[in-house]
């Protein structure tokens, strides 16, 4: 899940108030509810909706692509406008689409207003950290910043099963329109909140829509794949528009006198270690957070408040395992070591998911998701710190959104990759694309005994995958940071 980083100096001193603490702590626990507890209600609104495979799987996506793609627009907003309206704002758009999903009659609607949320979810993130630093000094903010970390990682805790029992009780659409009323909450609760801006930074718009349109043609090109084939027309001609996007992309910031990404910053080796190091836990985290819940409801049969509570064995530790880690690194213990257990961590928990099967479900994967989980949080806790020792002062800002974006983009083409394998293999071993769309949805036949040994297979494919990739990653991190530099301490 992302976490805002730094805003500019604010124009006057403002004087820190506790509603602005509660206010900001509020979106901000209700956003990283939002991307962790939605996956619970993917079932419900597929067959609601009789939607499965890619449209489905965008409620998730299209969330995570917006909130990635707009979380620099909206920090550079709220420095130029007033970083209290954009945060109301957010919170505006974030309350309208929720709303418009629960009273969507088809999925493209759905999918629609899922898009409109993420970027809702992105301003809340990007005002609310650029208020706090600005309502906010020295001690104070840390202090400030420390509680929006933990935040985050209660909502992510509590998402699944909180949204479990929401769906439990009031169906999916009241679910949702109970999220819409928590966002109208804190949009008025914002009213009150002091105003500051920063202008005279300009923005790269060339680069933040370049950006936009590569992540989103890739996005597509992987989600639409394994419905139409990796070689039809469509998707070769996403995947080459949307490289080229990203290669004229990487040009513009080269010369940008404002870059939305400096080239400074990502030929610094240790950042870019660190940096990789969360883009790793990331991965071995987000695909078993989205998608394992709707195994668990159609392998067991757990109601999805069930099925929510079960996955605490994965978020719980994301909540308490922060502090643990940055205490350790205070008390002398290297952060490198840190790093590296929990990335062993996520390692072995995703190896050990391929042991996954139909019996005893939640006993088999118990011990995995617990490591994934410790490994998970403790890189939460201490990635952000480590990154922006080893960066100049003046370029602090721009790492802190590097850092965001990465994460959001991770998590949206995690989704993208995990659902695109899953259905790949699943066509492979049922025959018909629709067939499988509708199992990795989580809606299985009456002769379900063969499509659950198909999607248990697959789930074990993908799981391989995806363990092979976070080892590759983890090399690399063990690579790039052991030799980094921290730079000189004047601005």
């Amino acid at each position: 899940m992302s976490t805002p980083g730094t805003a500019a100096a604010p124009e006057a001193t403002v004087r820190p108030a506790q509603l602005t603490l509660t206010v900001v702590l509020v979106g901000v626990v209700l956003v990283a509810m939002s991307i962790s507890g939605t996956a619970v209600a993917l079932p419900g609104i597929g067959i609601d909706l009789d939607a499965s495979g890619s449209p489905l799987n965008w409620v998730v996506a299209g969330y995570n692509l917006a909130f990635a793609a707009m979380t620099l627009v909206a920090g550079s907003a709220a420095d130029r406008i007033g970083r209290r309206r954009v945060f109301i704002i957010a919170a505006a758009v974030f309350s309208i689409g929720f709303l418009a999903t629960a009273l969507s009659p088809s999925i493209v609607l759905t999918d629609v207003a899922r898009v409109i949320s993420g970027a809702g979810g992105a301003g809340i993130m990007a005002a609310g950290g650029a208020i706090l630093a600005a309502a906010y000094h020295g001690a104070a903010r840390n202090r400030a910043f420390a509680l929006m970390g933990t935040m985050a990682g209660i909502g992510i805790a509590v998402g699944p099963t909180l949204s479990g029992l929401l769906i439990t009780a009031t169906g999916w659409r009241g679910s949702f329109i109970v999220f819409a009323g928590v966002g109208l909450l804190v949009a008025f609760g914002a009213i009150r909140v002091h105003e500051s801006r920063s202008p005279g930074g300009a923005t790269d718009w060339l680069g933040s829509v370049l950006f936009i349109a590569a992540l989103s043609i890739l996005m597509f090109a992987v989600l639409e794949a394994p419905a139409t084939g990796w070689g039809g027309s469509r998707i070769v001609l996403s995947l080459v528009v949307g490289l080229c996007a990203l290669v004229v992309f990487a040009i513009v910031q080269r010369r940008s006198t404002s870059p939305v990404l400096a080239p400074a910053l990502v030929s610094n080796r240790g950042f870019m270690g660190w940096s990789l190091a969360t883009l790793t836990t990331s991965i071995g985290f987000l695909g078993v957070l989205v998608f394992l819940p709707t195994y668990l409801q159609a392998a067991t049969g757990l109601t999805p408040a069930v099925a929510g509570v079960a996955m605490l064995l994965l978020t719980a530790p994301v909540l308490v395992l922060p502090m643990i880690a940055v205490t350790l690194v205070n008390k002398g213990v290297s952060a490198r070591v840190v790093i590296m257990i929990a990335l062993a961590l996520v390692v072995g928990g995703n190896f050990w998911l391929m042991a996954l099967r139909p019996e005893n479900t939640v006993a088999v994967v118990a011990a995995p998701l617990l490591m994934i989980g410790i490994g998970m949080g403790a890189s939460f806790g201490i990635t952000d710190g480590q990154a922006m020792s080893l960066v100049p002062p003046d370029s602090v800002g721009m790492a802190a959104g590097f850092l965001n974006t990465l994460r959001g983009a991770a998590e949206a083409l995690v989704i993208a990759g995990f659902s695109a394998s899953l259905l790949g293999l699943l066509s492979s071993k049922l025959g018909d694309a629709t067939h499988a769309a509708a199992v990795s949805s989580g809606r299985l036949g009456e002769q379900s005994a063969g499509e659950l040994e198909a999607f248990t297979w697959s789930w074990q494919l993908t799981q391989l995958g995806i363990s092979i990739l976070c080892l590759v990653l983890s090399v690399f991190v063990a690579i790039l940071i052991r030799q980094q530099r921290r730079p000189a301490t004047s601005a």
